[in-house]
């Protein structure tokens, strides 16, 4: 009950403590959204390696008026392990300055270190090459769970966009 209050009042703050020895990684999804749909097995693949590592993950849906239960079906649908949370206040959204879905943000002692796409497999809307090039994710979350820190990165999202509250 303790850490659940401590959880909530440092959102409130607009601070999300990382509980991961190294890492947490934020995982900005919406359940409507084909493209976030489409990185499930490589968001779940990207879990399954990296948490034994000490790096937290989180699913973080922006969505508005997403239930509990719509986003646990969703999980259970595309086959999610990962911890999930709403952010209809879209707290952890500006935590992150998240813009579209999916995106990743990665923070280490509470710095962003890397924010944009999870590869580059989408080259724009509608547009998507079979294999990526670039495993931008996998490449920082690596070079993390080896112990270093790397400098801020940053790349571009290709995706749906995050709308912004009223």
């Amino acid at each position: 009950m303790f850490v659940q209050l401590f959880l909530l009042l440092a959102l409130q703050a607009g601070v999300s403590p990382s509980h991961g020895d190294k890492a947490q990684v934020l995982l900005f999804i919406r359940s409507d959204c084909p493209i976030s749909n489409r990185y499930a097995p490589e968001l779940e693949r990207l879990y399954k390696r990296y948490s034994p590592f000490g790096i937290e993950f989180l699913l973080v849906y922006p969505e508005a008026g997403l239930t509990a239960t719509a986003m646990k079906r969703h999980g259970d649908e595309y086959g999610y392990s990962i911890p999930a949370v709403l952010d209809p206040d879209h707290r952890y959204v500006a935590r992150a300055k998240a813009r579209v879905t999916p995106e990743a943000a990665v923070f280490v002692h509470n710095r962003l270190v890397y924010s944009g796409r999870v590869d580059d497999r989408y080259v724009d809307l509608g547009k998507a090459r079979p294999q990526p090039q670039h495993r931008d994710l996998d490449e920082a979350l690596s070079a993390i769970s080896a112990g270093k820190i790397p400098p801020f990165h940053q790349t571009t999202s290709v995706g749906c966009a995050i709308e912004n509250l009223r």
